[in-house]
């Protein structure tokens, strides 16, 4: 099972961040837990000083931008 993180605040671009990832993830027919990070203490433990980024599997993929599904895809497989 892979662990997808939404690190972020909850604004707008967060949650259609969260939203194109799980489009993503489905397309693939991923196993996959989802979690969204909101704690800005965790959020700079990753070192991210951007958000929204994603991290997969603890390591983070995207930083301060919001990519569409398609790049997640690409992320993912």
């Amino acid at each position: 099972m892979r662990k997808i993180q939404i690190l972020g605040t909850g604004c707008p671009k967060c949650k259609k961040l969260a939203e194109n990832t799980e489009t993503a993830a489905k397309e693939l027919g991923l196993d996959y837990e989802m979690e969204k990070v909101t704690d800005l203490n965790a959020i700079m433990a990753f070192g991210v000083m951007m958000t929204p980024a994603l991290a997969v599997d603890g390591v983070v993929k995207v930083v301060g931008k919001v990519p569409e599904p398609a790049e997640i895809v690409k992320l993912l497989a």
